[in-house]
């Protein structure tokens, strides 16, 4: 009976408070905001690096010590700010000197059927020109070269695997197109396994398309189309790491922010897969640096219940040191190959002041051959304002050379060389 005289109290005690809980409703606090549960006391700076669930402003060598400790980091860029691309080399940078051979390089950019010509390039056995010739980079992702070519060097240069983890684009239009059950069966063979039903996924999708008359159909179709994007991404990091060559691997996974951010796109999906730590690193632009003002969209994204990243890192929207030139035409293949026919020649450019003309084949520049498009696109990409050039034309049936300068153009709303 000591025993249980000894606990009564408590259990009164415990019905006490029962009792006094039941009869009033609970206290609502405001605890503070999930995706900024630390806020900073003042302004962050181009260069601070918040570590955001705890509020922690670190330098970078802690956070790189941190994010080399996980099996997997993912970096959201922003595609043309040349900020990100650093963060990103670093970042690879930092895993190969914690893991020295055994790190690879995840990339968004690159479709899984152009795996081979990856290898090859990591191999050795391509120079810039071949890779761009045979990855088709200007007709598939389209970007300037200058923002991944030294990420693409580091891993050529150090023998780091580049894992082309996204899916082919005429699966990602049939996705976009039609509901999935309405595939072939050819197609449907090809997916990878699709988990539709994220909440914040079509919240994302909602507020893109909010105040725009896309209709829901076409909303349902681009969520289909960034789950197959996240999902196929996810299933080609998840191979590699439990692949032979990838079992023993640190993986640095770089894709556009909203495939990173707050954690439901790749991360989610990869970890379903293969649960494995991981990181997750992203950069906030808070200041403009670059001449031209970046396009932007008017969309005002909802409140997700969980931080966007790990470590948020400060930065400036920059642009690139060495900005491409342009001639200001648009273009095409002869049938034979011999040169580039010249459709349409822009006012006010390079061209027009060389005194180039619609119908002119331009047969070479500098005394180099111009037989396919990476000829024309690769050779304007070596050359720098105020430089000038020779362009070997033909004419009505003539050949003549035309001098060039190259100035800055405003830039083509299609984005002709």
């Amino acid at each position: 009976m000591k025993c249980l005289r000894s606990v009564l109290p408590l259990v009164l005690a415990f019905s006490l408070v029962s009792m006094t809980g039941c009869s009033h409703p609970p206290v609502k606090r405001f605890m503070g905001d999930p995706q900024n549960p630390y806020p900073l006391t003042a302004p962050p700076k181009v260069g601070d690096i918040l570590h955001i669930p705890t509020g922690v402003l670190v330098t970078p060598e802690q956070m790189l010590s941190v994010a080399a400790d996980a099996r997997v980091v993912y970096v959201g860029e922003t595609h043309d700010n040349p900020a990100s691309h650093r963060l990103e080399l670093d970042v690879l940078k930092a895993m190969e000197e914690r893991h020295p051979g055994k790190a690879a390089l995840g990339m968004e950019m690159f479709v899984r059927s152009q795996q081979p010509v990856l290898d090859r390039w990591v191999a050795g056995e391509l120079d810039e020109k071949a890779f761009l010739r045979e990855s088709h980079w200007f007709e598939n992702w389209k970007m300037d070269f200058g923002y991944y070519r030294d990420l693409l060097v580091y891993a050529k240069e150090h023998r780091i695997p580049v894992i082309a983890l996204n899916a082919e684009k005429d699966l990602a239009q049939a996705v976009s197109n039609m509901p999935l059950e309405e595939l072939s069966p050819e197609l449907k063979a090809r997916l990878p396994e699709m988990d539709l039903g994220d909440p914040y996924q079509r919240g994302m999708a909602e507020s893109i398309f909010a105040g725009h008359s896309h209709g829901k159909m076409m909303m349902d179709g681009f969520v289909r189309a960034q789950t197959l994007w996240d999902e196929t991404m996810a299933e080609s990091a998840a191979r590699f790491l439990t692949s032979p060559q990838g079992k023993d691997r640190h993986l640095v996974v770089i894709a556009g922010g909203n495939h990173v951010g707050h954690g439901f796109g790749i991360p989610r999906r990869v970890f379903r897969r293969i649960p494995t730590s991981y990181v997750t690193i992203g950069g906030n632009e808070i200041a403009i640096t670059r001449s031209e003002q970046p396009e932007t969209m008017d969309v005002e994204l909802p409140s997700y219940p969980n931080v966007s990243y790990d470590f948020l890192n400060f930065q400036a929207y920059e642009e690139l040191p060495e900005p491409s030139v342009r001639l200001g035409i648009a273009y095409e293949s002869t049938p034979d190959q011999r040169g580039m026919r010249v459709q349409s020649v822009l006012p006010n450019s390079n061209a027009e002041r060389a005194g180039m003309k619609e119908g002119d084949i331009l047969l070479a520049l500098d005394g180099e051959p111009l037989k396919e498009n990476i000829d024309l696109v690769y050779a304007l990409k070596k050359k720098k304002l105020g430089q000038k050039s020779t362009l070997t034309v033909e004419r009505d049936g003539k050949q003549l050379t035309l001098d060039v300068v190259f100035q800055k153009n405003e830039k083509p709303k299609h984005g002709k060389p």
